[in-house]
């Protein structure tokens, strides 16, 4: 059986020949970017929202007919 050494890993990260990338950055930039796009859909979220709410004001009545009601004195003199 071969002895065990404990040796400190030399290849902890992202290996790319030149450099390596550590692995503590590439777990920063993932959390960074998920955070970004849980910001990012809040927003969109929002805004389509609005933008909702805004058409259903602006078509409220348009589709709706034009009643003609008969006046009180018309009703009257029938």
């Amino acid at each position: 059986m071969p002895p065990v050494t404990s040796q400190p890993l030399s290849d902890s990260g992202l290996n790319l020949g030149l450099f390596t990338i550590p692995t503590s950055f590439l777990l920063q930039a993932g959390t960074a970017s998920i955070l970004l796009l849980l910001m990012a859909e809040k927003a969109t979220l929002d805004t389509l929202q609005n933008f909702g709410e805004a058409s259903e004001e602006l078509l409220r009545g348009e589709r709706l007919p034009i009643l003609n009601f008969p006046d009180q004195n018309e009703l009257n003199r029938s």
